[in-house]
């Protein structure tokens, strides 16, 4: 059952548009970066092929209307800054998981937050999902002031639930329900 359907979202600096092949090189740009993947549930890539075939991978989900990947796209330059996503869907109990990546040079400019409330006001408003979840590593503070800014409750932890190279960590799970006040993020924040 398709779920999402391709979108395009505008925010007062930002277009979410649909992912597409010419992304390879601003998503390489992060999934290469080492401090940038930090908490993620992959290592950094090393080489373009990694990335081209991920791409390929999220591009056939996104087909198929399982995910919704939107890349983050700087208005006034068109710029890809990274990604805001709805993933690992569950049509039935009408739920999602939200995910993000932001070129590390980016960081510290509100971006996500715009970007991640716009995607997070389409997934309730229009999507009619219920639920949406996030699955984060603890250490990552700025992720987790970010999804407590855009209104998320933590729920909860599992204790060594990644293995990454030879790396174990633990994942702080939070969710925003459909129902809990949504706050709206100043996109001139500049803490996340």
């Amino acid at each position: 059952m398709r779920l999402f359907e391709p979108v395009i979202l505008t925010t007062a600096r930002l277009k979410l548009r649909p992912l597409r092949h010419d992304d390879v090189h601003a998503f390489f740009e992060i999934w290469s970066d080492a401090e940038a993947m930090r908490y993620f549930s992959f290592p950094a890539m090393t080489g373009i092929g990694q990335a081209t075939d991920r791409l390929a991978r999220l591009l056939k989900t996104c087909a198929e209307g399982k995910d919704l990947v939107c890349t983050v796209e700087l208005q006034a330059t068109g710029e890809a800054l990274g990604d805001c996503a709805l993933f690992h869907a569950d049509a039935q109990c009408r739920r999602a998981e939200l995910g993000f990546c932001l070129k590390r040079r980016h960081w510290g400019n509100g971006y996500m937050a715009e970007a991640a409330s716009a995607l997070i006001a389409h997934a309730f408003d229009t999507v009619i999902l219920n639920r949406i979840e996030a699955d984060i590593d603890p250490r990552n503070l700025a992720s987790a002031r970010l999804l407590e800014r855009l209104g998320f409750s933590r729920e909860g932890l599992l204790r060594e639930r990644w293995i990454i190279g030879d790396e174990v960590s633990d994942s702080a799970l939070y969710g925003l329900l459909r129902s809990d006040p949504r706050p709206a993020p100043s996109p001139q924040r500049i803490d996340a």
